[in-house]
């Protein structure tokens, strides 16, 4: 073997091997960016049980939690009336579809179908039988965490925090 054609071949491995980690590193970030409470933490005070998110770079509130101990990304939205799950999520879940109904969207009408969510985690906050909706129309975007759940425990803003509270 040539020295100079094995130097060339290992400063080239280098690189990509530099390019990799980088870009690992890089993504890593930005998912970070995107949803910050990946891991969220759990208080325990009392009867309390609190879990504290942080807004995202758009100005949104996204947290890792689980449906039926399944790992999802839930994008917190008070407008919504109940968890929409995207139907290729929903597939993903086993979730079954019930009766289909209408519901009016921003991008306007929609048939959706009737779900519950036996188990939903965010932290250790844990609700039951939670009411829920699949949208076969919205794909690649998070499970909108409505009203169905939000209303099941008490949610206080402060700045760019947002404190979740489940009272036992």
């Amino acid at each position: 073997m040539n020295p100079a054609t094995t130097g060339k071949g290992m400063m080239a491995a280098a690189c990509v091997l530099t390019l990799i980690v980088l870009t690992l590193f890089f993504a890593d970030i930005e998912r970070d960016r995107v949803n910050p409470n990946r891991s969220p933490e759990t208080r325990l005070s009392g009867a309390v049980i609190e879990v504290d998110l942080d807004r995202n770079r758009a100005g949104h509130y996204m947290v890792t939690g689980t449906i039926n101990n399944n790992r999802v990304d839930f994008l917190l939205d008070t407008g919504a009336t109940d968890v929409v799950i995207p139907g290729d999520i929903a597939d993903r879940l086993g979730l079954l579809r019930g009766p289909a109904g209408r519901a009016m969207t921003a991008n306007g009408p929609v048939t959706i179908y009737a779900t519950t969510i036996a188990r939903l985690r965010i932290g250790d906050i844990e609700l039951h039988d939670v009411e829920a909706s699949i949208n076969p129309a919205m794909d690649n975007v998070p499970i909108l965490l409505g009203m169905s759940a939000l209303g099941q425990i008490e949610f206080l803003q402060q700045g760019d925090s947002l404190t979740l509270r489940q009272y036992l």
